[in-house]
C-alpha cells in the first residue's frame, strides 16, 4: 500500500489513524484530510517527534495496514 491510495480513501483510513495515534483529535485527523505533510506535522507537534521520527511512524503505520 502507498500514501496515494490511502490519501484517495482517507475516510476509511482515518478511523485507523485515530487508533493507531491516540493523541491525534478527531480535527487532527480530518484536517490532515490525507495529506502525508499534514500529518506529519500534527505528529510532530502533539508528540514532539523530529521529522525524521514522524516519517518513521508514518511508514511504519502504513506497513501494519497490508
Amino acid at each position: 500500500m502507498n500514501w496515494d491510495e490511502i490519501e484517495e480513501n482517507w475516510k476509511l483510513f482515518n478511523g485507523k489513524v485515530r487508533s493507531h495515534r491516540g493523541t491525534l483529535t478527531d480535527d487532527d485527523v480530518e484536517l490532515a484530510n490525507g495529506k502525508r505533510s499534514e500529518l506529519l506535522g500534527f505528529l510532530q507537534t502533539r508528540y514532539g517527534y523530529a521529522k525524521e521520527q514522524a516519517e518513521r511512524e508514518i511508514d511504519l503505520w502504513i506497513k501494519q495496514l497490508k
